[in-house]
């Protein structure tokens, strides 16, 4: 391990966020619960910031802001809520350093994967609504009853969305839920994770920064009832966006139910690895590792589970293990670390404890150990031998775990992938274009990559299958969450009416 550098210079905004952690009608409050709570620095265990959890009064103030900032901005063109987007852009590329540096300390998220994935992806997702505000199109007019009534769909707004995040992507997950909510015209409130609430602030107030009216972008940052559960069963509340466990998912549905709330969930994951026998096979490995490890293995869509067809079986297990001893645990501010800590001390045993329990059906080839290290660090783990029923293989672990499964035809490896109630995302590794098709049309995934595995874009949907969860974030579909759609009729002419009349009531 390297030595760690000071924090205090990583992150200045530190301290005016410890006097107000809520951001409601464009300012920072303090939150009323009466709870202290301390985000704590993975990587060294200490506290970064101390601050007043969100009560049911703060979430109250957030949504009713919220409501009043609606009518304007929905009113807003297009091309004005637009030109708001593209100076939000520019705001948080401008803060790209600061949010960065943020995201590493509250996340353990190692700092080249905020300086080239996190942030520019970010500011990507907002420069691409930015554009996609001005396409909210809806289908042509026309007259479908042979031309007494002219059709035609407006696509419109819903209202106030409260949407709750998660805490392995904070900064991403806020611009998710946020901009193709205000895109449309709604307004919002977030909840980020009380854990990683640093970096969903600093967005807020770029929003603001960049002219987005006060109310549009609010984050309450609290946690259970007084915050969560009372933001998605807010009767003000018009739609619930929610990113987690699956778990946590069914009460979001059900919270939800109860005020009969559009609702747009993604849920966790276990994403399938299917090496084919004709695959590059240095290639194969390097993905595995790549998608097994990225952000510390918290990601719903990471690489868990690899079926590799027989012939390049133990090649392949060898060749991880291999890699995986080159990867470099460190500082998450240091440029040459490769896998930070987990999020906790408590993810950490969690992750721990799974692969203990492997060990009595499986065998671990490398890592299955945290490091003697006050951080939450947990060493790169390889496992075979396990059967496809078992724990390790069919639930979500979230951590830097890849458990590793032979197959013989495709047809069994094909039906392994799909052997899990998730959904999320899913690979296949071969250089034959049928057998390609073939899995890409087959594994039941809202996203398959072919010979690669993890990249995103702006432009596509991201969304899963199954008990992965429904509905789309990012690209234009996302739009289909996030408005809704008004039939509008018009007769043409007063004989059409009268007709219309005669229909219903006769010659009266």
């Amino acid at each position: 391990m390297h030595t760690f550098q000071a924090r205090d210079q990583f992150f200045p905004a530190r301290d005016r966020f410890a006097d107000g952690a809520q951001y409601i009608a464009g300012r920072l409050t303090p939150g009323t619960s009466g709870r202290r709570h301390a985000v704590v620095d993975p990587a060294t265990g200490e506290e970064v910031l101390g601050y007043e959890l969100a009560g049911a009064a703060d979430v109250d103030a957030a949504v009713a802001a919220a409501a009043r900032a609606f009518p304007d901005w929905a009113g807003a063109s297009p091309g004005e809520r637009s030109d708001a987007l593209h100076r939000f852009a520019a705001e948080l590329s401008a803060r790209a350093e600061d949010l960065a540096r943020a995201e590493s300390v509250q996340c353990g998220k190692p700092i080249k994967l905020s300086r080239e994935f996190d942030v520019p992806g970010t500011v990507d997702n907002t420069a691409f609504f930015a554009g996609a505000a001005r396409h909210l199109t809806g289908q042509s007019a026309g007259e479908y009853d042979g031309g007494d009534h002219t059709s035609y769909v407006r696509r419109e707004p819903i209202g106030v969305v409260g949407s709750v995040a998660p805490w392995n992507y904070p900064l991403q997950m806020a611009a998710w839920k946020v901009l193709p909510a205000i895109a449309a015209g709604n307004t919002i409130v977030l909840k980020p994770s009380e854990l990683t609430p640093l970096t969903s602030l600093m967005f807020a107030e770029a929003a603001t920064a960049a002219g987005i009216p006060d109310g549009v972008v609010n984050v309450v940052t609290g946690a259970g009832r007084d915050a969560g559960e009372h933001l998605v069963g807010h009767p003000d509340v018009a739609m619930t966006s929610f990113t987690g466990s699956t778990g946590v998912g069914k009460r979001v549905a059900e919270l939800a139910t109860a005020t009969v709330k559009r609702l747009h969930l993604e849920l966790g994951g276990k994403a399938p690895f299917v090496v084919f026998d004709d695959a590059d096979l240095e290639a194969a490995v390097h993905g595995a590792v790549a998608g097994a490890l990225i952000n510390s293995g918290q990601d719903c869509t990471a690489a868990t589970r690899a079926y590799v067809q027989r012939p390049l079986y133990d090649a392949f297990v060898s060749g991880v293990a291999d890699l995986m001893a080159t990867v470099r645990l460190g500082d998450p501010l240091d440029p040459a670390t490769d896998l930070g800590p987990l999020i906790s001390a408590a993810h950490r045993d969690r992750v721990a404890a799974f692969v203990e329990r492997a060990r009595a059906y499986a065998r671990v080839v490398t890592g299955g150990a945290p490091l003697d290290h006050p951080g939450a660090y947990y060493r790169p783990t390889l496992i075979t031998g396990a059967a496809q029923d078992s724990e390790a293989v069919q639930a979500e672990i979230f951590g830097p775990v890849l458990v590793v499964l032979p197959f013989d035809g495709d047809d069994e490896g094909l039906r392994l992938a799909n052997d899990t109630p998730y959904g999320l995302a899913a690979s296949a590794w071969t250089r034959d274009v049928f057998r390609a098709q073939r899995a890409t049309r087959e594994i039941k995934a809202g996203c398959v990559w072919v010979n690669d595995h993890i990249p995103i874009l702006s432009e596509m949907p991201h969304g899963g299958y199954k008990a992965s969860g429904y509905g789309k974030d990012m690209s234009a579909y996302s739009f289909e969450e996030y408005t809704q759609i008004k039939h509008v009729m018009f007769d043409n002419t007063a004989v059409a009416r009268k007709d219309w009349h005669r229909t219903i009531f006769g010659d009266r």
